[in-house]
């Protein structure tokens, strides 16, 4: 773990120093005032990222240099710039365990906090990520769904143990199939759908026992879906917390079976792009409705009702972007209460979308929060 070096300025208002200038040959006054004015200096010239936080940044990426599959790819030379980035810039890249381990204890996290995870262990994480992690001396979770291991172009068992044993590599489970877990069953919810859900999880964890000698505690959601039920079926399985794609950071206040992490692929992979996502506080929301981001109709275009707790929060600045459509402003359903509603113009297309709602607070610090939608009915005939 990398801290960001400490102020070492030569600033102690409190040593005594000889000559004609000497404080001690100061009226009393003229020195508190020199006190005071160097402690402001010292503040200054201090960086901010050496106090703790209260949030952390997650990002994930898939493929590294497979310029086959663009929607998920990132160069070996962008993701360099990434790694490059983030230690120039002192943040602390922590592994994802770390991560939910504070989150869990309430405990603030190391200054500038971020993580590093890849879905899906494929074989390019050996070629094009890993020789980086080692240069950077990064962590990266990799969440493997076993199934798939040792066929097409992803990792064998063997290989995996090999980066098990990396002191920066830990391994998260990321289902057996990589199933879309919402759409097993028409009766989503019911007692077979969640038999097939435990099943298949537990065909995952049972292959980690076989292959690496332990069960893993941190799940990664294939496709990033997930609904009320299938947070609980994970939370009940002992995993300490259970990872989304939806982008955002996360903190204290953030569902701990619903976090939060960047998609790093495709058009999302740029440094101006990697800046504006560490730059975002987690914009801590209290859902009013719906209470499951599951559609179950080819035209919706759902609202979102929700309380801010945060008095900083400046609403003007409040905005709520939408894929493919443009950006719309919450309005206020009761404003004594800090009740907010906003809801799309237009139904949402795809399998997937989200809301994301933006603001500043009086300080122009930027939060952000994204809110997945899912429709089951619509089907993906995803390729690898």
């Amino acid at each position: 773990m990398r801290y960001p070096a400490k102020c070492t300025a030569n600033l102690n208002p409190f040593k005594h120093q000889t000559g004609a200038s000497s404080c001690s040959q100061m009226p009393f006054v003229l020195r508190a005032v020199q006190v005071v004015f160097v402690l402001l200096i010292w503040i200054l010239l201090c960086p901010v990222s050496s106090q703790a936080q209260d949030y952390a940044t997650v990002f994930v990426y898939h493929r590294f240099g497979d310029a086959r599959y663009p929607s998920t790819n990132i160069s070996v030379e962008q993701f360099e710039e990434h790694l490059r980035y983030l230690r120039d810039n002192d943040y602390n890249v922590i592994p994802l365990s770390e991560i939910v381990a504070a989150l869990r204890r309430g405990e603030k996290l190391p200054p500038r906090s971020v993580g590093l995870s890849a879905d899906d262990a494929y074989a390019s994480v050996l070629d094009g990520a890993l020789p980086l992690l080692d240069k950077y001396e990064m962590p990266m979770t990799l969440f493997v769904n076993t199934a798939a291991v040792g066929g097409g172009s992803y990792m064998s068992w063997e290989q995996l143990r090999t980066l098990d044993k990396k002191s920066n590599i830990e391994i998260g489970n990321h289902s057996a199939h990589h199933p879309y877990y919402v759409s097993l069953s028409q009766q989503h919810g019911s007692a077979e759908w969640e038999e097939q859900v435990r099943q298949d999880i537990s065909t995952a964890q049972q292959a980690f026992v076989t292959h690496l000698g332990y069960v893993p505690q941190l799940f990664a959601y294939p496709y990033g879906e997930f609904s009320p039920e299938l947070m609980r079926i994970v939370a009940d399985m002992g995993f300490a917390a259970a990872y989304g794609q939806q982008s955002g950071s996360i903190g204290t206040d953030s569902p701990l079976y619903a976090l939060a992490r960047f998609p790093m692929g495709g058009n999302y992979v740029s440094m101006d792009r990697l800046r504006s996502n560490l730059a975002m506080n987690p914009l801590h929301i209290e859902i009013i409705r719906p209470e499951t981001p599951l559609l179950f109709s080819a035209s919706a275009a759902p609202e979102l009702r929700f309380k801010l707790p945060n008095p900083d929060i400046q609403l003007s600045s409040m905005k709520c972007y939408i894929p493919g459509q443009d950006p719309v402003v919450p309005e206020v359903v009761d404003e004594d209460a800090g009740i907010y509603k906003v809801q799309a113009q237009n139904p949402l297309q795809g399998r997937r979308s989200k809301y994301t709602l933006t603001a500043q607070d009086r300080n122009n610090r930027w939060y952000w929060f994204s809110q997945l939608w899912v429709n089951p009915a619509v089907e993906e005939n995803y390729r690898e």
